[in-house]
């Protein structure tokens, strides 16, 4: 099956997550760490879930499921092994109109989450279509590997240098060989090394004065992950 591929800004909206074991708990972690509502419902709750039901962007709700419980959500996520409450979920997010998964149960999800690598605000999915979870976590192992945790203070320097540039008002196709003479420039490595003197040289060579990390407010303390 092909997918088409987004990414969500799930910030502050409502998630039903329906279960309460360790995958649950997997799936409220990460919809947390992006600022989602979780509304959890389950009868049971493992350690780990119930340690996440404190916090305050949960809606915990101790009890079997019912079809109020996706009332107000934009997803639903079901990670129980009752294959009777999985099909009756799917069913009623299906016919409320809303995308769901259930966990291992391809035939099932209306969406599917692909295994994810985060370095602050580089996201990177590898994604089977559902053939193979194994394969995708052995992608998402080398992927990993390749893009190390420098990826984070990087991007971040770059959103505030393009900020910089375009306050200063010029049109975006002068701004944009600049940009791309940053991607192109050992910025990136200046910033692993934490080469705070290199990133200002860096940055001066292909910006000009007033670009320098002190004029960004930064330190070389800021360069690291």
């Amino acid at each position: 099956m092909t997918y088409y591929p987004a990414l969500l800004d799930l910030r502050d909206k409502l998630v039903a997550v329906i279960g309460g074991g360790r995958v649950a708990s997997r799936k409220v972690a990460s919809l947390l760490e992006v600022g989602a509502r979780v509304r959890l419902v389950s009868p049971g709750l493992a350690p780990e879930t119930e340690a996440q039901a404190n916090d305050p962007g949960v809606e915990l709700h101790e009890r079997e499921f019912q079809p109020g419980d996706l009332d107000g959500a934009c997803l639903v996520i079901c990670a129980t092994d009752n294959e009777t409450l999985n099909r009756s979920v799917a069913a009623e997010a299906g016919k409320r109109g809303l995308f769901v998964n259930v966990v291992d149960v391809p035939a099932l999800c209306s969406f599917i989450v692909p295994a994810v690598v985060r370095r602050g605000e580089l996201t990177l999915a590898a994604s089977t279509g559902g053939a193979s979870p194994a394969a995708a976590r052995r992608l998402r192992e080398r992927l990993q590997e390749e893009f190390g945790p420098a990826w984070g203070p990087y991007l971040k320097l770059m959103r505030a240098l393009r900020e910089r540039v375009t306050a200063q008002g010029r049109p975006a196709q002068e701004n944009r060989p600049k940009f791309f003479a940053l991607a192109d420039s050992d910025l990136f490595e200046r910033v692993a090394a934490l080469d705070a003197a290199g990133v200002d040289q860096t940055l001066e060579s292909v910006l000009g004065p007033g670009f320098s990390l002190a004029d960004l407010g930064w330190s070389s303390t800021d360069l690291e992950t």
